[in-house]
């Protein structure tokens, strides 16, 4: 199957099909994000999504789940969205989960009923980016949505009873407003509850608004024992009624995967050690977008 441009999609998806039904982000200006430069947006045709379809039930790898690329797949309507999960379900019927990433813009038209009716026809999980629960800080990111807009519409998925995911980024304040990015942020993801929270770092991409300010010292990026000192700050502040807390991403220095809030303290601690040099950091050569 053909695939256009770039394709991003979360680690956990590593075994899913990925199918193109829009290219793309709608809003595709966040300051630090450059994953679809260059790929204007645009909604794949439903006869070319048919096709791919066909061609993956003839000859693509057998897989129980689907996700559906590009950023912003749940900008479709509710009738376009159950037209193609009805297909999924009839076309690979091995298909029992379907995953994309979702966002408040996107999600706001859709009413907890329209979520829920999708879910009974397979979609499984959202995966949505906060990046931080500091309104001035996703402002200067020329995020599309507020703070209390992306809070809002995770409760709405976790209403609609679908698995919800939430990224946030290490970094992204800067390290002059670090403490308060990771305080606010883990206030956030605790209003949304998600069953799953990913703290990624921040890795500035050459060619973005962000990368631009950093090369003109309007941006300070927080040294490795900065970004623990972040994460140690958002782990304390983040309270979970019971979901997996991750930040083994490659970007991240020190690999910590937990459950919360079972896990947290030895997190807390295992951060300490790491602060404290006896716990070796993942080198910079190693780490990765």
């Amino acid at each position: 199957m053909h695939l256009i441009g770039s394709v991003i999609r979360p680690p956990s998806e590593a075994d899913s099909i990925l199918l193109q039904v829009t290219l793309g982000c709608s809003h595709n200006a966040c300051a630090f994000c450059g994953a679809y430069a260059g790929k204007p947006f645009r909604v794949v045709p439903e006869a070319e999504v048919d096709e791919a379809l066909a061609y993956v039930r003839e000859h693509g790898p057998p897989s129980r789940r689907v996700f559906l690329c590009d950023g912003d797949a749940m900008v479709l309507s509710t009738d376009r969205l159950t037209r193609l999960l009805t297909r999924i379900r009839e076309r690979l019927p091995s298909v029992t989960r379907v995953s994309t990433y979702a966002n408040a813009r996107s999600l706001r038209p859709k009413s907890v009923e329209e979520l829920t009716t999708l879910r009974g026809l397979g979609l499984h999980t959202l995966y949505m980016g906060l990046e931080t629960g500091d309104q001035e800080t996703l402002s200067a990111m020329n995020k599309a949505d507020t703070v209390a807009d992306i809070v809002a519409a995770g409760q709405k998925v976790r209403r609609a009873g679908l698995r919800l995911s939430v990224t946030v980024l290490l970094g992204l304040a800067g390290a002059a407003r670090s403490r308060i990015h990771a305080e606010r942020t883990g206030r956030a993801l605790s209003e949304m509850d998600p069953h799953q929270a990913a703290a990624l770092t921040l890795m500035l991409v050459p060619g973005t608004p962000l990368h631009a300010d950093f090369a003109a010292g309007r941006f300070q990026l927080p040294d490795a024992p900065g970004m623990l000192a972040e994460l140690s700050a958002l782990l304390s502040h983040t309270h979970l009624s019971r979901g997996l807390f991750l930040a083994n991403h490659a970007s991240n220095f020190l690999p910590l995967s937990l459950r919360l809030p079972r896990d947290r303290e030895k997190a807390l601690a295992r951060i300490d050690q790491a602060l404290a040099g006896r716990v070796p950091l993942r080198p910079d050569r190693l780490r990765a977008l």
